[in-house]
């Protein structure tokens, strides 16, 4: 009996591995148009005549609508399943990619860019939540790493797609449309069973500050720095008057920068109190938006290190200030805890924004500069500020590090199983 047992879990093995493998390839697939729209459309406004505070404000309207994501996601996939939501924000996707490639109007950009922002965040909480619950303890880390990596690499592959095309039409629009539709395939033919209905995970800022005031800083951190970086690097080389091709060079080597970086920063945080890590992060950040600075408008080559230096250190404080504060947080506490790190990383990614708009608007686009140098600052000094009051946690009790992109939601354990405590959903500040 038991020899039946164990022969039919290896052959379900192999399945549960095809079937958690159709998430990861949507996403990836997914990830593909969202690069290659994301490198689009101010290079797009460029060409058109508009000033590069349009920009901003199409920017500044993705970050809301991730709000609403984060806010909105659990009730909807409680209400419909995993898979159906996954397919509603892959829809949602299509629909505002449908609407810029109908022409170049920035008011109506912006809210199709909000309903993107709303869509891709939860289209990436049902994928993470899903994933976590169909992995066991053993392979989630090395699994969600993967998760992860395909991300990232498929938003470079979309940032490089997007030099091969003429932007004049809607060619970037629909081929970002047909890479969102294929995304919506795997999913639909997986095998994966649906997590269980979600329950309620509640937002609780003095809870999470206090098993974590770094991780929770490092959140509200880098939510404005990788929208200054990431967001406003095409946004200024469209207006300083790099062409269409540099401009998707750049962008396809960010996201490079964010894997060369983080690899190692991982490698060294298991071994070692990440806070250290994190304040040479935080110093590389400020060194590198110097040099972006000094070097403006030099050769792309000079550029092109320079930005991947700036992304991939500015993206591994995110994964870092999420590990760090996992370190500390019990089981009880990581629902809330990763909720209120994720609303964090939210307001700070609409905020700032808001505040790089405006001041691209009074003193050009290399604003964006002084933002995130600023923010870097702030955050390496409180880091070093709580290394002075708190000593180190010895390299033994830290867990593992996963590589991550501050461009997609923490994640968020949207459903519980059945060791779950009964009141996991509840503010357990109270």
């Amino acid at each position: 009996m038991d020899r039946s047992v164990d022969q039919a879990n290896l052959e379900a093995q192999p399945a549960t591995l095809v079937a958690v493998a159709s998430v990861i390839v949507s996403m990836a697939l997914a990830a593909v148009g969202n690069g290659l729209m994301f490198a689009y459309i101010p290079v797009r406004l460029g060409l058109s005549g508009y000033e590069p505070t349009w920009a901003g404000l199409i920017l500044t309207g993705l970050s809301a609508g991730g709000i609403a994501g984060c806010l909105l996601t659990g009730m909807l996939v409680k209400r419909v399943g995993h898979a159906r939501a996954f397919m509603i924000f892959s829809a949602l996707i299509v629909l505002s990619n449908a609407i810029i490639g109908a022409g170049v109007d920035p008011v109506t950009w912006i809210g199709a860019r909000a309903l993107y922002g709303f869509a891709i965040c939860g289209m990436f909480i049902v994928g993470q939540s899903w994933l976590n619950d169909a992995v066991s303890n053993e392979i989630r880390g090395r699994v969600m790493a993967v998760f992860y990596v395909s991300y990232i690499l498929g938003l470079g592959a979309g940032s490089w797609l997007m030099g091969l095309l003429d932007i004049s039409g809607a060619a970037a629009p629909l081929i970002g449309i047909a890479f969102t539709s294929l995304s919506i395939l795997p999913v639909g033919m997986t095998r994966l069973p649906p997590p269980p209905p979600p329950e309620g995970a509640s937002i609780a800022f003095a809870r999470a500050w206090a098993i974590s005031p770094v991780g929770v800083a490092g959140m509200l951190a880098v939510g404005g720095l990788s929208m200054m970086i990431a967001g406003f690097a095409p946004i200024h080389a469209t207006a300083n008057g790099y062409t269409q091709a540099q401009v998707a060079t750049l962008m396809f080597a960010m996201p490079l920068g964010t894997l060369l970086f983080q690899l190692p920063f991982g490698w060294i945080s298991d071994r070692t109190d990440r806070r250290y890590v994190l304040v040479t992060a935080s110093l590389l950040v400020v060194a590198a938006g110097i040099a972006a600075g000094m070097f403006d408008g030099s050769t792309l080559a000079v550029m092109i290190l320079i930005y991947m230096v700036w992304s991939g250190a500015s993206e591994s404080i995110y994964s870092l200030s999420s590990a760090h504060a996992n370190d500390r947080a019990s089981k009880d506490d990581l629902v809330a805890l990763s909720s209120t790190m994720l609303f964090a990383w939210s307001v700070s990614g609409f905020v700032v924004p808001a505040l790089g708009t405006a001041l691209t608007a009074a003193y050009g686009t290399q604003a964006f500069m002084s933002v995130a140098i600023v923010i870097a600052v702030i955050f390496c000094a409180f880091v070093l500020l709580r290394i002075v009051r708190n000593p180190a946690v010895p390299a033994e009790e830290t867990g593992s590090f996963a590589p991550m992109t501050a461009q997609a939601p923490l994640p968020v354990e949207l459903a519980f199983g059945s060791d779950q405590p009964e009141d996991a959903g509840q503010d357990i500040t109270k």
